[in-house]
């Protein structure tokens, strides 16, 4: 059945089970990187803008990183995805799906959420090749809104003192932080991703705060292999593999010496 429907059945981290569109983007290190870098907050109410196939919201549920997460993705295929792959892995009780526009009024429903998680389409629609997949080309590419959406409909819903957390391409930052800033989300933290010591900076991960006073922690950068081999993970890299979480130092509350420093 699976074939015929263009899907793969894979188990990913945490055991969880994900049907995938063959000809569609997979879950990979940015979404893996996004639900590690958000803090626990075992009561928090979650969204997550773009949700794919629903892994973010999956991995934040089944690590109590939140209390519960509504998944909102614009393509009609993907949002049935995310409901088919909600009943398949037993999370009807912390995840819930929809299909929505956050250009509409009204898309999102509900207020004052603790977070908003994303990990929005990283290319403008004229930039670059494009790629042989619908899917693939609409995933990627800013289509259904850009940066400024996600950021509005985000300021829109977070209560004050909300997150707002996001993995994104360096080369857009100042697109990104322009946004945040309208939406009145204050950047409060960033780690730069390389894929080694030597490498340049291939993914940011931010995090912002709604209605929080100026001011960023940027940390010591991700590098995800210890060399550029890349032959093993570094250090980093497979503490967050094994724990779901960002060490210590990363600004993410749990080392004693930053307490108080990213609010």
């Amino acid at each position: 059945m699976t074939e015929r429907e263009g899907l793969r059945l894979d188990t990913v981290n945490d055991d969880l089970k994900l049907y995938q569109f063959r000809d569609g983007l997979t879950f990979g290190t940015d979404a893996l990187l996004l639900s590690a870098y958000v803090k626990a907050d075992p009561s928090a109410r979650a969204v997550e803008f773009g949700g794919g196939t629903g892994i973010v919201s999956f991995l934040l549920a089944v690590r109590n990183k939140v209390g519960t997460v509504l998944s909102v993705e614009a393509q009609p295929e993907y949002a049935a995805l995310i409901e088919r792959n909600i009943a398949l892995n037993g999370l009807s009780d912390r995840v819930r799906a929809i299909c929505g526009d956050l250009r509409e009024k009204g898309a999102v429903p509900g207020e004052n959420y603790d977070l908003v998680v994303t990990n929005p389409p990283y290319l403008q629609v004229d930039r670059g090749f494009p790629n042989r997949s619908d899917k693939k080309n609409e995933a990627r590419r800013e289509f259904r809104g850009g940066i400024s959406d996600f950021c509005r409909a985000a300021g829109e819903k977070l209560r004050t003192g909300g997150r707002f957390v996001c993995v994104y391409l360096p080369d857009r930052l100042p697109d990104l932080f322009s946004a945040m800033r309208e939406a009145k989300i204050e950047v409060k933290r960033m780690t730069a991703v390389s894929a080694d010591p030597g490498a340049k900076p291939s993914l940011v991960l931010v995090e912002g705060r709604r209605g929080g006073a100026p001011g960023m922690k940027l940390t010591r950068p991700l590098f995800l292999y210890a060399n550029e081999k890349h032959d093993a993970p570094s250090c980093d890299m497979q503490f967050i593999l094994d724990t779901g979480n960002f060490p210590i130092g990363f600004g993410d509350g749990t080392d004693p010496k930053e307490k108080g420093k990213t609010r």
